[in-house]
């Protein structure tokens, strides 16, 4: 697959709804005829399919078109094989609290990475770091401050996707990750897993 067809892909991967021609167009900055023979490529392949149709200022319908399920799972997910051994490993101990102990796991998870980046000492920038490396993992992460001293973190791609599907606990990783890395109190508003079209965590800083 080429870097365009991989483009095509994470854009699609942002819009639930889907995206038209024109849209990937202006986003890939590419030809409308570029993209339309990305999209049949990647249709054949099974990654892209045609979704909804959009009304257009007085004109013909836009044809949307939208990552299918293989699509999905083409979305790196570096380490949701390493997290499918760990629940396995949890679920053998009996009467254990499923979500305090995924909690537990993201926690340890944080403090090995803050340890490499010892020169964060603002909220702001260990929100920034935070989201920077869960981008690397898979996440497709991005971020934004709000009033009142908190960050917003949203992800496109959930990396323990089809896991969160089966059991919500695994998002509590996520959570102490997130919460352990920024030292902050975390908030899941919005799951992928649940039919969300990210997942959104709100990230309000102990330390105000």
């Amino acid at each position: 697959m080429g870097e365009r067809q991989k483009q095509l892909l994470k854009l699609l991967r942002g819009s639930k709804p889907g995206l038209s021609v024109d849209e990937l167009s202006k986003g890939l900055e590419i030809t409308r005829n570029a993209v339309r023979q990305h999209l049949a490529a990647l249709e054949v392949a099974g990654l892209v399919g045609t979704g909804a149709s959009r009304p257009s200022g007085g004109g013909r319908p836009q044809q949307l078109y939208v990552l299918t399920e293989l699509g999905k799972e083409m979305a790196p997910r570096q380490y949701s094989w390493l997290a499918q051994l760990v629940l396995a490993s949890v679920r053998r101990e009996a009467g254990i609290d499923m979500g305090k102990r995924m909690t537990e796991i993201g926690a340890n998870v944080a403090h090995q990475i803050r340890s490499q980046y010892p020169g964060l000492s603002t909220h702001k920038e260990k929100v920034e770091k935070l989201t920077e490396v869960m981008d690397q993992l898979g996440y497709s992460a991005r971020n934004a401050t709000v009033s009142g001293g908190e960050s917003i973190i949203e992800a496109d791609n959930c990396v323990f996707h089809s896991m969160a599907k089966k059991d919500l606990a695994i998002c509590h990783l996520d959570r102490g990750l997130m919460g352990t890395f920024t030292d902050s109190d975390v908030e899941h508003h919005e799951c992928m897993a649940q039919g969300g079209n990210v997942c959104r965590f709100k990230l309000k800083s102990k330390e105000e």
